[in-house]
């Protein structure tokens, strides 16, 4: 679990300073970068907490 927040922490600060670097550069490669970090990182969150659910679900049966 502690890994997990590390990751997508550490992939949320990738987001931001991509933000950051398109907010100063105003380069749009800096802004797809950012949404595409986002977006994984997001997706893979539900997945991870999709899985938590299941197991929880699975015990309970």
């Amino acid at each position: 679990m502690m890994m997990f927040r590390l990751v997508v922490g550490l992939l949320l600060f990738a987001a931001v300073l991509c933000f950051a670097m398109y907010v100063g550069t105003r380069q749009a490669a800096w802004r797809r970068r950012g949404v595409v970090i986002l977006k994984w990182t997001l997706l893979a969150a539900f997945g991870f907490f999709a899985v938590l659910i299941l197991e929880r679900l699975a015990l309970m049966l």
